[in-house]
């Protein structure tokens, strides 16, 4: 079965990578164009495109700007493709593109559809507090994220998960389903179930904004943002330093087990080197934190190295 692989980031290299590994029969990968990245401004390729040349053979890797380009169709028609796997890629695929594979077009969504529909089902989930989430593997249709599901698996979340270990879990059982469906097309047994679109619910792309944290909120609430957005694209707020206006980033929490209930919210709470601010409701323990113009460090430590009370919480 010939499959055209289409995907750019980390989440979508490391499928690429298991389906290769398994001796599928990947014909060619599309990823997005090159972009700069740092003060250099040199081009930068899409991991995606790394696996993808690392390949013995390397694959033939196409990076339109626009996928769905009328001419870009005629590019991919030549491959005779039975199966288009789409992973991450970054942008939605036009009618005329989901017709073209003579099998299927088909796509790795990172949450328990028909809930999180969207571009960032995992960050949103842990945001709103969930104990569980999953993958599902689904056709690809016009509407986003609303195909017939193919199959699921379902992922536990603890209650200090973050995005980033998160998303390494559902990478693997993700990986894992795709190739049972694929074994499954090619034996000619899938199965397709329709969402329930009643109870679908959305999960749009954070803004640096949405990432802003409200101490006036309840501490799980802020604990959850904060592990929701980690590593990227990070939780923040300002502070006054020794007189001095910062964003600082905060990494790594935990709801405190113990609270002052006539501190107002953004009140430091801590014993010696501790970092402990009041919430709306209970308060939070900030473990790691980064500062404007440092590094990444507990929380402790920025606290043995500024005076008591020069250190304030700004709320909304």
């Amino acid at each position: 079965m010939k499959i055209i692989f289409f995907g750019t980031p980390q989440f979508a290299a490391n499928v690429l990578s298991y389906l290769l590994q398994h001796k599928l029969n990947v014909v060619a990968v599309v990823t997005k164009p090159d972009r700069p990245l740092g003060r250099s401004g040199t081009p930068v390729a899409t991991p995606v495109k790394v696996i993808a040349e690392l390949n013995h053979p390397p694959l033939p890797v196409f990076q339109p700007e626009l996928v769905s380009l009328p001419s870009f169709a005629e590019t991919l028609e030549q491959f005779q493709a039975d199966l288009f796997v789409v992973v991450a890629y970054g942008e939605i695929l036009k009618q005329h593109l989901l017709d073209l594979p003579k099998v299927a077009c088909i796509n790795i969504h990172a949450s328990l559809l028909p809930k999180y529909r969207g571009a960032a089902p995992i960050q949103r989930c842990l945001i709103e507090g969930e104990t569980e989430s999953g993958v599902t593997i689904m056709h690809m249709v016009k509407k986003m994220d609303a195909g017939d599901m193919i199959k699921k698996g379902v992922v536990p979340i603890g209650p200090n998960t973050t995005y980033g270990e998160l998303e390494q879990q559902l990478c693997r059982v993700g990986s894992d389903l795709i190739l049972e469906s694929i074994r499954d097309f090619e034996a000619g047994t899938a199965q397709r179930t329709p969402q329930d679109h009643t109870t679908a619910t959305l999960a749009p792309k954070l803004e640096l904004e949405d990432c802003e944290i409200d101490w006036k909120l309840p501490a799980q609430q802020i604990h959850n943002l904060v592990r929701g957005v980690n590593p990227h694209p990070g939780a923040w707020c300002f502070v006054e330093v020794k007189g001095q206006k910062k964003r600082l980033k905060v990494i790594a929490t935990r709801v405190a087990e113990t609270d002052t209930y006539d501190d107002k919210p953004g009140q430091i709470q801590s014993p010696k080197n501790a970092l402990i601010v009041k919430c709306g409701i209970g308060s939070l323990a900030i473990i790691e934190l980064q500062l404007e113009g440092k590094k990444a460090m507990p929380a402790e430590e920025l606290m043995r190295g500024i005076a008591q009370g020069s250190l304030i919480f700004f709320s909304f």
